[in-house]
């Protein structure tokens, strides 16, 4: 059994995005180049081995909706697209993301969700709060589960890392 997952982000956001935050955004999709301070998601912790040969924590940032091409371990290809929205209240911004994502990545792309949760346009938010991002499912799994954040909980975060937020 493999720990590769698809990831499909579908959501339309809501217009009054800083061209800072688009940017930034723009990077994860693999759609513009990495700003030079990142504020959406600003932890990317790995183990780096220093030049005496010690183990340390670094911050190594790196975009993640980014994929592209053939899918890996699942079939299809991997993409991303960012447009204006026209015919929704107040304007705003269509989000589509297809990608591979492994449990490693799960906290830091658990936080880029809860990010986009925070922006999603007010027709895509649910009654008690809920917003609905999507889909996710083990490589091996033919039905997807959906993508969910509810009281700032990624649902996909808590499948792949139990106990987390």
């Amino acid at each position: 059994m493999s720990d590769i997952h698809e990831l499909t982000v579908t959501v339309d956001l809501r217009d009054g995005l800083s061209e800072r935050q688009l940017a930034e955004l723009r990077w994860h999709l693999g759609l513009g180049p990495q700003p030079g301070h990142l504020t959406v998601v600003t932890d990317f912790p790995c183990v780096v081995v220093d030049d005496d040969g010690v183990p340390r924590v670094g911050n190594e940032p790196r975009p993640l909706l980014a994929g592209s091409g053939p899918a890996w371990r699942t079939t299809g290809a991997l993409c991303s697209a960012l447009v204006a929205r026209d015919g929704l209240p107040g304007g705003g911004w269509a989000l589509t993301s297809r990608t591979e994502i492994h449990p490693d990545e799960a906290e830091e792309v658990g936080a880029l969700l809860r990010w986009l949760a925070e922006h999603v346009h007010d027709t895509r938010r649910q009654e008690d709060g809920t917003v609905r991002l999507g889909y996710y499912r083990a490589c091996e799994d033919p039905v997807p589960s959906t993508l969910e954040v509810r009281d700032g909980r990624v649902n996909l975060t808590e499948t792949l890392l139990p106990g987390s937020r």
